[in-house]
């Protein structure tokens, strides 16, 4: 009797056993095969909601100045394709590069590539041109003369410091007939390579920005086109001798290295080199500003 008792639990607890892995199985088979819509629906979700790309943001640095409104153009045209752009201004050349390289920014646009090479070189930064944007001649401007030919012996002119800079401003003064550099040195240039000097003139180095401000004392001056144009200046107008616009010296977009082949950055580029843009360069700015693209 109590044999056949205990006969009987262990079959029930047997069967109970089957049933429940039954149960699991089927279960977990159940969520293995189900579709999933709901994975689906978002993609889809996703794709009419932002037809020109996923959303996306750039943080960029430019020099403060005419820039700012071409900038507002590129942000708008970059919103079309679901850009968000947040541009940062600066009034040197020097802090763009720096919080580009710490990630502070995405990239900058402001400066012309032999100054980004000489620069990134300098203070070992590893940041690249992404794409070209503008040429910005540059001019020699004056308070005293009305004209190059009026620069007489001993004459002090001023040009910036920084290496590039000053390059390209002593090969608009040979250009413009006043020395003679040495043979090849180009954008690499310095008062030390003047191998001829007609007029013994001096030179004197300034930080581009004050340069403007210095121009009273000197005979006349190498100044940026942005500094230029900040300062009151009409270059085609107020430069007695001005950078021919086909110069080499085109300005770039810069991000890091690391991030130059990102899809996102090819969006900006075609935001930046769209018609709309070009046309607001050209119709506004046309007589000192040249789009590169």
């Amino acid at each position: 009797m109590k044999r056949s008792h205990l006969l009987s639990i262990f079959t029930m607890i047997l069967v109970l056993v089957v049933t429940g892995c039954g149960k699991t199985a089927e279960t977990k088979t159940a969520t293995s095969t189900s579709p999933a819509p709901t994975a689906a629906s978002t993609s889809a979700s996703s794709t009419s909601s932002s037809p020109a790309g996923e959303k996306a943001k750039l943080k960029v640095g430019i020099s403060a100045g005419q820039e700012e409104e071409i900038w507002r153009k590129v942000k708008e045209v970059a919103a079309k394709d679901n850009l968000d752009i947040e541009v940062v201004t600066f009034n040197d050349y020097i802090q763009p590069n720096k919080v580009l390289a710490d990630g502070q920014l995405d990239a900058n646009a402001f400066q012309h590539e032999p100054y980004l090479n000489q620069f990134k070189a300098d203070n070992k930064l590893d940041i690249v041109k992404l794409a070209n944007t503008l040429n910005f001649p540059i001019g020699i401007y004056s308070k005293k003369i009305k004209n190059i030919s009026e620069i007489k012996e001993g004459d002090e002119l001023g040009l910036p410091n920084d290496p590039s800079n000053g390059a390209r401003a002593l090969i608009l003064f040979e250009r413009a007939g006043l020395i003679k550099l040495k043979e090849g040195v180009g954008v690499k240039a310095t008062v030390r390579d003047i191998v001829e000097n007609p007029k013994k003139l001096k030179f004197k180095e300034l930080e581009a920005p004050f340069i403007p401000k210095a121009l009273p004392d000197l005979a006349a001056a190498v100044i940026n086109t942005n500094y230029a144009v900040d300062n009151g200046f009409v270059p085609t107008k107020d430069a007695i001798f001005l950078e021919p616009k086909d110069s080499p010296w085109v300005n770039v977009i810069a991000v890091r290295t690391a991030d130059k082949d990102k899809p996102v950055f090819q969006r900006l580029i075609k935001a930046y080199h769209s018609d709309e843009v070009k046309k607001l360069v050209v119709d506004k700015y046309g007589s000192y500003i040249v789009p590169s693209w």
